[in-house]
């Protein structure tokens, strides 16, 4: 329990920091496959929509390989989710 609890607050700097590619990149490889959070396509796919917009080619990749085992409601969550965060970044 205390290696999630150290790693939430580490993980919710890079989400308050998280303005860079290879950081929303880092956070998308870690919830696509499971490690050191629950494994989770929808907040994958919302990590590497954020990177593919701050120009990371690769992101945008993982992203539509994610998007074709994801259903649309999925999809759906996981863009509100990315364009929640832009806005929040923005203000």
């Amino acid at each position: 329990m205390a290696r999630y609890e150290s790693f939430s607050l580490e993980l919710v700097g890079l989400e308050a920091e998280g303005s860079d590619a290879d950081a929303l990149f880092e956070l998308g490889m870690m919830y696509s496959i499971g490690s050191q959070v629950e494994y989770d396509l929808v907040q994958a796919h919302k990590w590497f929509n954020l990177a593919a917009f701050k120009g990371s080619d690769v992101a945008a990749q993982y992203r539509k390989e994610i998007a074709a085992e994801m259903s649309r409601g999925e999809l759906r969550e996981a863009q509100k989710a990315a364009r929640l965060w832009r806005q929040k970044k923005m203000h």
